[in-house]
């Protein structure tokens, strides 16, 4: 056993320059150049990363897969992501290695290291939204709500502890503060990556989880049981593409977490649009004002000047707050639309953030579907298009001075929607506004757009044989609401994907369980006792006999009442 997670590595002909080691992000570092923690209203924390279907995740959507509802049977003359050992039949295959994952590798190691587990992320390091890492961001969560500490205290893989290795655990005590900048709770997750005893291959794109065909013929013998494995116990087959090629990795279970995809308004998908490379997701904005150097803005030795450049926002949120401050510091002229009258202070009172607690669960998954989804609305505000109370302060304060001062950049717009876009021949985008209220119209040309507008969960949506399970393995998509419950319950409380035929044993999602497991599930609130209750679920699906098969999936099984409604269901 070493300190260092282990990455799985290629041949020596074949491996990839870059090793599997996470890269960390230096808490003292520009901001632009770190890998980017938020859990922010309109940025969910996201439980995972877009392992599945993006090297940059979760910037882009990927290409989906089509569903194959097909079983397969593998050929077993395979190296299972280039590791060396053909034909290894793993306990646990993690889909994606961002915060659930992590958290799910550090309660392994703690509470059952025996298992063998393989972690498949695509990126070529860990990152946690990279393209975010705004200067002067803070976390909305305290920083107890880590990895562990809610789990175990004593873990080593707790926050303070980290502080206490990186030297700077007084000091940190001196700020009194329960919030550290996103810079420094990055470097946290990156040091977890380095140092908790998980076997890690970055560089892994999986495109596919697909229900071995245990029948006669199938490498490992028929299915003896006749609980659907085969007889070395393997029930899913993951294939991923490395390198180049495809590798396939048996296993008796899987634990997708694939985090998010952007949600952008369907006036920013236009092709026209879209290759005008001026309207950006705020998840891209870091690397998109990179990109765009010297045609908006200019990158200097302080950071990007964006001095004689007209942005647009669109949101509401903590994001587009933080947005509309970056570019506003910078030197933007800079306007910014909402829905209503402007930004909404986040209600993170000690109550209200009883809906972040370990046992909300419990509660959200039991309750009514009348009283599930009136608290869904009411405590909307804890979480959704809301903001810190202080930016909320600050901003507002910018845009009364600078009508005193009468130079104005600061442009705030309520009750305004976009109403019409359209590119220029000089590379801007013209986007018309419309006031709610007064139907009044106008149009201004900008150099950059940038759509603040949420994020939708990913589930098993793209991956190929996903299909074949009957379910999306999203449970609702972040920010909605759902009326009927059992529409939904695609996701049972111990986090087993439900399919047409009830639950799936030995197939788990992180983070796309919303709409039944409450407003912390994209989150990092509840990372590490949710890390626990999967290593418990894991368990109790690897020790119990085939024979033993509905008393799998244990407590939850109930989700699969109403699955014939639920069955292929779409995500979104």
């Amino acid at each position: 056993m070493t300190d260092v997670a282990r990455s799985s590595t290629l041949p020596a002909t074949e491996a990839p320059t870059t090793t599997g080691s996470a890269a960390t992000s230096s808490a003292t570092a520009p901001a632009s150049t770190g890998s980017a923690a938020t859990s922010s209203a309109t940025a969910p924390a996201s439980t995972g990363s877009a392992s599945a279907t993006s090297a940059t995740a979760p910037a882009s959507t990927g290409s989906a897969a089509t569903t194959s509802a097909t079983t397969t049977q593998p050929t077993g003359t395979t190296d299972p992501a280039g590791t060396g050992d053909a034909g290894r039949v793993r306990d646990v295959v993690g889909v994606g290695f961002g915060p659930g994952n992590l958290g799910l590798a550090v309660a392994l190691e703690e509470e059952n290291p025996g298992l063998d587990a393989l972690f498949l992320e695509s990126r070529d390091h860990f990152a946690w939204h990279p393209g975010m890492l705004l200067p002067g961001a803070n976390m909305q969560i305290s920083f107890l709500k880590d990895l562990a500490t809610v789990r175990n205290p004593r873990s080593r893989y707790t926050f303070t502890n980290y502080l206490r290795e990186r030297g700077r655990l007084v000091d940190f005590i001196n700020r009194q503060t329960f919030t550290p900048e996103r810079v420094e709770f990055t470097d946290y997750l990156a040091w977890v990556a380095e140092t908790v005893e998980a076997d890690v291959r970055y560089g892994a794109q999986v495109v596919a989880v697909e229900e071995i065909d245990a029948g006669d013929g199938a490498t490992g013998g028929p299915d003896a049981a006749g609980d659907g494995a085969r007889a070395d116990g393997a029930r899913f087959l993951v294939r991923a593409e490395v390198d180049g090629r495809t590798v396939e990795i048996p296993t008796r279970s899987v634990v997708v977490a694939r985090g998010l995809r952007p949600r952008m308004p369907a006036w920013a998908t236009d092709p026209e649009i879209a290759a005008t490379g001026r309207v950006v997701h705020n998840i891209d904005i870091v690397p998109r004002l990179d990109q765009l150097d010297g045609t908006v803005g200019r990158a200097t030795g302080r950071g990007w000047d964006g001095t004689g450049v007209r942005a647009l926002v669109v949101g509401g949120g903590q994001s587009a707050a933080e947005v509309v401050r970056h570019l506003h510091d910078a030197g933007a002229t800079v306007t910014c639309t909402f829905n209503g009258f402007g930004f909404v202070p986040a209600d993170d009172s000690p109550y209200a953030n009883r809906v972040f607690d370990p046992s909300a669960v419990d509660d959200f998954f039991t309750a009514p579907d009348d009283v599930r989804g009136e608290l869904m609305i009411r405590h909307r505000y804890t979480n959704y298009a809301c903001v810190e109370s202080e930016l909320v302060t600050e901003l507002y304060e910018r845009e009364y001075r600078e009508q005193i001062t009468g130079d104005r950049r600061l442009d705030l717009r309520r009750t305004t929607v976009v109403d019409g876009v359209r590119a220029l021949p000089d590379g801007r985008v013209e986007v018309g506004l419309r006031d709610r209220i007064t139907g009044e119209r106008t149009a201004d040309a900008y150099d950059i757009v940038v759509c603040a507008t949420g994020f939708v969960s990913r589930g098993l949506t793209g991956l190929t044989g996903a299909g074949a399970f009957g379910g999306s393995g999203v449970s609702g998509g972040s920010g909605e609401v759902d009326d009927d419950r059992s529409a939904v319950r695609g996701v049972t409380r111990d986090y087993h994907v439900v399919g047409g035929d009830g639950p799936v044993p030995g197939l788990f999602v992180q983070g796309a369980t919303e709409a039944t497991h409450g407003l912390g599930s994209t989150l990092l609130s509840n990372i590490a006792t949710r890390s626990g209750e999967l290593v418990e679920a894991l368990r109790a699906d690897l020790d119990l006999a085939g024979s033993a098969g509905d008393a799998r999936v244990g407590a939850g099984a109930e989700a699969g009442a109403g699955a014939d409604r639920f069955a292929g269901a779409a995500t979104e």
